[in-house]
């Protein structure tokens, strides 16, 4: 194929709202990298097309193989992805070339009323398709005393918010980044903290993929790579792919990094230096779906000295599933069997 540097790059994306959203922010990063057009191509997946819970269909790679099958066969140049939809093994003829910096991993509660989670009656109806979510929000009922009924919904963005404003739910808990990425965070009534529900391995993080084969495109879109992202998704997919366990089985993760200031001198006098982060933290949790037993766990260890030390954060993820694996875990992935 000539590639030409004048050539539009083609970038494969669904079709949904979001991931056009997403696309089209990574589209005008690449436009203003390489001084190329970007067209999107969009591309329908099973997952798109699928009317089947995704705990039913497997979840990990639904919404993925289309567009890597695109890649293989030319018809797209990359691709961009939401990252906690992809396996946690990474093809060797095809390049996560960058994760760019994550947006607000966490999740979004919006409520009829703008109520809060801790404020929705006893018994309240909580619209999710994740089994993460149903796991977390039940214990967190439990633990204020009330229960709720979470209830497996499909459909993009506006289908489930619709659900609640048209009155057949009580609430809906979405993912924040694609609420901001869509221009629809200010309706949520709640963000849940992490110490509440952990997201899903890599949530808000997005990926983009290109053949590997391809290595000036490849060098090219590692520019737009965030190291510290890339560090933290890694622990995560890590310890989800230690546990044996699919996007939709129910798991949550979260690393972040923590930053430490130190102070240097300056002809004005003690100034803070800027941030150095040294240490990653990861959290892990695996729940059975009526929230009766969670697994939760976390470890500290050091941030890679070099982007290219994916040992690191990988013997973090492994270390921590091979714990919680150890305290009763994997008796508590049957969802991923469906």
């Amino acid at each position: 194929m000539n590639d030409s540097t004048d050539r539009a790059l083609r970038l494969g994306t669904r079709r949904s709202k979001l991931a056009l959203a997403q696309s089209g922010r990574i589209a005008e990063a690449v436009r203003e990298l390489t001084g190329r057009p970007v067209e999107l191509v969009e591309i329908t997946t099973y997952g798109d097309t699928s009317r089947e819970h995704l705990a039913q269909i497997g979840g990990t790679g639904v919404f993925v193989s289309a567009l890597r099958d695109a890649l293989l066969a030319g018809d797209i140049d990359f691709a961009v992805h939401s990252l906690k939809d992809l396996p946690t093994t990474q093809p060797e003829n095809l390049a996560l070339a960058a994760i760019p910096v994550r947006e607000d991993p966490r999740d979004a509660l919006i409520a009829r009323d703008g109520l809060t989670f801790e404020q929705l009656p006893d018994g309240a109806r909580v619209g999710t398709g994740s089994p993460r979510r149903m796991s977390q929000l039940n214990a967190w009922a439990r633990s204020l005393g009330r229960r709720v009924e979470t209830v497996p919904i499909r459909g993009n963005i506006d289908t489930r918010i619709g659900f609640v404003e048209k009155g057949e739910l009580d609430a809906v808990v979405l993912a924040a980044a694609g609420l901001t990425r869509i221009g629809r965070i200010d309706e949520a009534t709640q963000l849940l903290s992490p110490d509440v529900v952990l997201p899903a391995p890599g949530q808000g993080a997005l990926a983009i993929e290109c053949a590997a084969a391809n290595a000036d495109l490849v060098a090219t879109l590692a520019e737009l790579d965030d190291p510290d992202t890339r560090a933290a998704v890694t622990a995560e997919r890590s310890l989800l792919a230690a546990l044996e366990a699919g996007c939709s089985a129910p798991v949550g993760a979260l690393a972040e990094l923590s930053p430490s200031s130190r102070l240097r001198s300056s002809r004005g006098g003690p100034k803070a230096d800027e941030q150095a982060v040294t240490e990653l933290h990861l959290r892990g949790v695996v729940g059975s779906t009526d929230g009766s037993t969670l697994v939760q766990m976390s470890t500290t260890g050091h941030v890679p000295a070099s982007p290219d030390d994916v040992s690191t954060p990988q013997n973090m993820g492994r270390e921590l599933a091979a714990e919680m694996l150890a305290k009763g875990a994997a008796g508590l992935m049957g969802e991923r069997a469906l």
